[in-house]
């Protein structure tokens, strides 16, 4: 149905054109301009049909009156006798959708409403499709444009309103419960609670009680009776966190939970049914943990429903300047010290770490850059980010300096470096000179590539001497 706005003084107009329109259409009269205003302020009209027909006294106080109606959002078509035709004309010019004469042809006005009203929905959504792409690709509070993040985004808006255990999986600091936070908020569930807890947090003797709730003399030491997760989620979703890190014992209790949707507090027979949505989040290997015995294959079965991978930050360097901006804005008035922005020299040095602590270590290192930059912008040397970096094929933490300590010449260890420099260099050949994606077909991070290809444009022969030299000053 298309609304339609009528402003007329006319008052006959209104069910005279109701009848001749027909039931896809409805038509409201406004006599005034805070009448018309009003309408169109509610979003009460998709068209606006301006009637010019007025007492000569008041007819230029309703052409005035015409001109602001005709720059709303919504499109407007003039009604004028032929003596006003001119004058009509000239309205279009200023911006009106189109003209028809007084009284109209019926048909022709429906004709010119259907068009205006498809060219407002149109031009609602190119406005809503510039918004999208003017904003920073996000979803709820997930900042990202990568394809990877996409990825999360389309998993995410397919599970918000079913009531599927979904599983959260990824490294620390990744952002696994904005996820979480994203699937409940997008939801219908969105007005109901959210309650997150770590599993890894809660001492093992304290869990159960923490999880199904106690009744008063349950254990030594309770005053009272007391509600558990289960209970204080309601409606809404619970997040457990770190799911890993459950006892045998309590992965047992929650198991007969999920088959049975119910449970009952400790001390009590009373079963309650489960009313919550539980959402699962782990940085650990579950598949890995089954095969160790240290995690039942039947839960891992009941909880791994729906499966999202969040994804590391050095996998998605593309996202590293969005999320950098956002966290500067954010926390610039945390701390009430104004900041413009971050200089490119940063941002390059901000996407070529290699970030063991992901997100949370990214927003660490932007709040202490706020705290040290000078003047309105980071620079590079606020960054002040560890020179540290991870070794992925030794598991182990390496000073840059200290990468190429001194091996000696045709020993295991310096051929299997070279090894390792020709590989990272002929990776880079073949990804065409794409650093991320030759880090990827090597299964290592940019960081542990960036620091083959610096020995092998240095020359090791020249860092072998080096740390020779070094070595021998230190004896």
């Amino acid at each position: 149905m298309i609304r339609i706005g009528l402003y007329s003084e006319d008052r006959t107009l209104q069910p005279l054109l109701s009848s001749a329109l027909g039931k896809d259409f409805e038509v409201m009269i406004g006599s005034d301009a805070e009448q018309m205003d009003a309408m169109i302020a509610a979003g009460c009209c998709d068209v606006l049909i301006l009637d010019l027909f007025s007492h000569e006294d008041s007819l230029q106080t309703r052409i005035d009156c015409v001109r602001h109606l005709i720059a709303s959002s919504v499109p407007a078509i003039l009604m004028a006798d032929d003596s006003l035709r001119s004058t009509a004309f000239e309205l279009v010019r200023c911006g009106a959708f189109g003209y028809t004469r007084r009284p109209p042809s019926i048909r022709d006005l429906k004709t010119i409403l259907s068009r205006a009203s498809e060219t407002s929905a149109l031009k609602q959504q190119l406005q809503s499709v510039q918004k999208r792409i003017e904003e920073p690709c996000r979803c709820d509070r997930i900042i990202g444009s990568s394809l990877s993040m996409q990825r999360v985004y389309q998993l995410v808006q397919s599970v918000t309103n079913l009531n599927a255990a979904v599983l959260v999986t990824g490294e620390s600091g990744t952002g696994k419960e904005l996820i979480a936070r994203a699937i409940h908020n997008l939801g219908s569930r969105a007005s109901k609670p959210f309650v997150a807890v770590s599993c890894g947090a809660i001492p093992e003797t304290l869990i159960e009680a923490e999880i199904f709730g106690h009744e008063k003399g349950a254990f030594t030491g309770t005053v009272g009776a007391r509600e558990g997760l289960f209970e204080q989620a309601q409606d809404g979703t619970l997040f457990l966190d770190e799911i890993g890190d459950l006892s045998l014992f309590t992965q047992v209790k929650l198991l007969r939970v999920l088959q049975q949707m119910e449970f009952s507090r400790l001390g009590s027979n009373k079963l309650i049914p489960l009313r919550a949505r539980l959402i699962f989040a782990t940085h650990q290997d579950l598949a890995k943990l089954v095969a160790e015995g240290k995690f039942r294959q039947d839960l891992y079965y009941r909880i791994n429903v729906m499966r999202i991978e969040s994804p590391p930050l050095q996998d998605r360097p593309e996202d590293i300047p969005l999320i950098a901006s956002h966290l500067l804005n954010h926390y610039s008035g945390v701390f009430q010290k104004p900041m413009d922005l971050i200089e490119p020299e940063a941002l390059d040095v901000l996407q070529n770490y290699s970030w063991p602590g992901n997100v949370r270590e990214l927003e660490n290192v932007i709040q202490r850059a706020i705290i040290l930059a000078p003047g309105r912008a980071v620079r590079a040397e606020d960054l002040n980010i560890n020179a540290q970096v991870h070794d992925e094929d030794t598991g182990t933490f390496d000073e840059v300096v200290d990468f190429a300590d001194y091996h000696p010449a045709g020993s295991f260890e310096r051929q299997l470096r070279d090894y390792k420099i020709k590989l990272a260099v002929s990776a880079v050949r073949e990804a065409h000179g794409n650093k991320t994606m030759a880090a990827r077909s090597l299964s290592i991070s940019r960081a542990y590539l960036h620091r083959l290809l610096r020995l092998a444009e240095t020359g090791s022969e020249a860092i072998y001497a080096d740390q020779v030299l070094r070595q021998s000053v230190t004896a």
